[in-house]
């Protein structure tokens, strides 16, 4: 049975012990929050004195749960003359509902008692405990306890009701209950989160779903969402059941933002459910093919909050798209800077390659010209602000070094970046797959330029940069006694020379020498980086390999998607098929949703795939994995006006039908078949089909 249960909507999530109790806790964010603040820490249900013990958990919806309760200890399930069921939902607000079952012949009386307590914790502190500045007040109410924290202008407040009787006092809720033989005792409970501004009312209150949903709302918008992407057909049960979890998760994550009032996605729960611009983009990336309906919000966020002036606390530069968006009390009182923040180097980048990968699929020529102004300053950022040593490169180094983040790349670990011996460079520090981001923003950009804003010199400029980056690219950062491309450059312009996941996102973003991509597919599938469950994030034999660390040995399903769309790229359909059955069967053994990390162990050492403790579940980007295997599987790429279908279904895995797969040549079908282990034809010619 699972330690912690968690149900959400948006942001909005819930996670409680496996019978329902929320406990006081600063080592996981165990409770129930709301735009980064926790308004429940404690929620403890007793009946008679006694702890109540779990016999099962229905957590198939991820908006709602029940749980079946017992007293006593687990040796006496089976005598127990008393069980009740915990029925709750989230939307927005959180409703609760107690069933007490009397399984006796006798009429008897009971005693719940409801411990009831808020820290109103940014979610931010919760790893680093501090004294609050604000004051909470309880106020006791009929059959309700009002919990308010007030520090200046931030106010913020719990509201618990109650349907049935209640003895409330400033800790909790009392109900005596008598029940008749057989007999069953019903109460309802609801908590209101109230998020104050300026002007005393809800600030959710102004947005289009007013930020409280019933559970039916939440069933009929995921239920509409999910019916408009692809229907999946094929002979693989992990790939059926991972598309279906994904699905049911992305829409679980989409959430309201406050500050544009637009749907978008949060990150994963509990850490980032929020506004991230790396996960965000990479995470429409993914869906595009499949929801991308998802995706123009997410561009129009990031574009209406790109930075415009120099802020060394937020790391902010003109042109450069935000890393993180926080609405917590410590953002507001800036103890933090996440206001929003902006310490990514790729996030930039990729928010060019996103905008031309959106138009590709979908036609939307609008809005490139829309944000044409948007795009031009995030290229120029890359030449200007970006490059920190005038090299030509990519660098970074936090403006903030009190609160900021050291490591400004996807692996933004403290220990993620170091030599093969485990040293760690100096900053600043110019990471290999940032210069493959910003090669591939180039050259986007340049199509855009070209195609849509009328600006051919524009665009044969960024061509020519382009060009000269790829060169420069492969003379400075490859290694050729080893093949393969070193992690990044120090600031004296030394290799950073461990072997790493890193180098799978060059072949996506197509800066590696053809000549050369041969090499880089051998390492990735080769012993040192791939476990049998996926790439990993270190090779094994590197100084700081860690088969439970975060970026240094454990494999993460976002990285092995990009990694098996770059293969694909590249023509290495073999190779990016085995990542995709890999990964897929990892899926299996963590019920279709893949988690945001998991263990990096040999998959001859392990049945099964070993789990991080605390990896986010759901978290967008393994969400989005899925989708974007199967996106692999069946070659799926835009080309101009054209769909191209140049499927690599891998062995075994027989029939994958995609049918209704939406985009700017109408809804389209496509089928792929695998050959068998020892079918040595090739592979069906692809398939082109046109606009219209």
């Amino acid at each position: 049975m699972k330690d912690r249960v968690s149900i959400l909507d948006g942001n909005t999530f819930l996670v409680s012990d496996d019978r329902g109790n929320i406990q006081p806790s600063y080592d996981f964010p165990t409770g129930l929050f709301s735009f980064d603040t926790r308004f429940l820490s404690t929620w403890i249900l007793t009946l008679d004195g006694e702890p109540l013990h779990a016999l099962s958990i229905d957590d198939s919806l991820s908006y709602k749960t029940r749980f079946f309760l017992v007293p006593g200890e687990p040796t006496h399930y089976l005598d127990a003359k008393v069980s009740v069921i915990r029925s709750r939902a989230i939307g927005g607000s959180l409703d609760e509902e107690l069933t007490l079952l009397n399984h006796s012949e006798q009429e008897t009386e009971f005693r719940l008692r409801l411990e009831i307590g808020s820290d109103f914790a940014d979610l931010l502190e919760i790893k680093n405990q501090r004294d609050k500045k604000g004051h909470t007040l309880p106020t006791v109410e009929t059959n309700a306890l009002r919990l308010t924290y007030r520090r200046q202008a931030f106010h913020r407040e719990t509201l618990v009701t109650s349907s049935a009787p209640a003895e409330v006092d400033e800790s909790g809720m009392t109900f005596r209950a008598r029940v008749g033989p057989h007999g069953e005792w019903t109460n309802r409970l609801h908590v209101d989160t109230v998020i104050y501004g300026a002007r005393g009312e809800d600030i959710r209150a102004i947005l289009p779903l007013g930020g409280q949903r019933t559970a039916a709302d939440i069933e009929a918008e995921q239920s509409e969402l999910i019916s408009r992407a692809p229907k999946l057909g094929c002979d693989c049960e992990p790939l059926a059941g991972a598309y279906r979890r994904s699905l049911n998760d992305l829409a679980a994550l989409r959430y309201e933002s406050i500050t544009l009032g637009v749907r978008l996605l949060a990150a994963g729960l509990p850490w980032f459910m929020t506004l991230f611009g790396r996960d965000s983009i990479f995470t429409s990336l993914q869906v595009l093919p499949f929801l991308p309906e998802l995706v123009k919000p997410t561009i129009v966020m990031l574009a209406g909050l790109q930075g415009s002036r120099v802020d060394d606390f937020r790391d902010e530069e003109p042109g450069k798209i935000l890393h993180e968006l926080r609405y917590g009390e410590s953002a507001g009182f800036e103890e933090q800077p996440h206001s929003p923040y902006y310490g990514a180097a790729d996030t930039t980048p990729l928010f060019v390659i996103l905008l031309d990968e959106y138009e590709r699929w979908t036609g939307d020529a609008d809005l490139v010209r829309k944000l044409e102004h948007e795009t031009r300053a995030a290229l120029t950022w890359l030449d200007t602000y970006g490059d920190l040593l005038g090299t030509g490169y990519v660098w970074y180094m936090s403006r903030n070094p009190e609160t900021g983040l050291p490591n400004q790349c996807w692996k933004d670990s403290p220990d993620a970046i170091s030599y093969a011996d485990g040293r760690l460079p100096e900053f600043p520090r110019a990471t290999c797959e940032l210069q493959g981001y910003a090669y591939d923003a180039k050259l986007r950009g340049a199509r855009l330029a070209r195609t849509y804003w009328n600006d051919p010199t524009y665009a044969d400029r960024l061509e020519h940069e382009a060009a000269a980056l790829k060169e420069r690219f492969n003379r400075d950062f490859w290694i050729p006694d080893r093949e393969y491309y070193a992690l990044a450059l120090d600031p004296r312009g030394r290799q950073v020379d461990a072997l790493t996941s890193n180098i799978g996102h060059l072949l996506w973003s197509g800066i590696v020498d053809e000549s050369r991509a041969p090499a880089v597919a051998a390492h990735l599938l080769g012993p040192r980086l791939f476990s049998g469950w996926g790439v990993r994030t270190l090779a094994d034999d590197q100084g700081r390999y860690n088969p439970v660390g975060y970026h240094v040995g454990t494999v993460w399903p976002f990285d092995n998607s990009i990694i098996a769309w770059g293969l694909w790229r590249y023509g290495f359909r073999q190779e990016a098929g085995r990542i995709c059955d890999a990964l897929l069967s990892a899926s299996h053994y963590f019920d279709g949703r893949l988690p945001e990390v998991f263990a990096g162990y040999e998959r001859a050492l392990t049945d099964y795939p070993v789990e991080y403790p605390t990896a986010c579940s759901p978290q967008a980007w393994s969400a989005g994995t899925p989708l974007l295997l199967l996106r692999v599987i069946l070659g799926l790429e835009p080309q101009g006006d054209h769909l191209i279908i140049d499927p690599a279904v891998p062995p075994g895995m027989g029939r994958v039908e995609l049918l209704d797969i939406p985009g700017r040549w109408g809804r389209v079908d496509a089928l792929g078949r695998s050959r068998g282990p020892h079918d040595e034809q090739p592979a069906p010619p692809a398939l082109t089909l046109p606009a219209g």
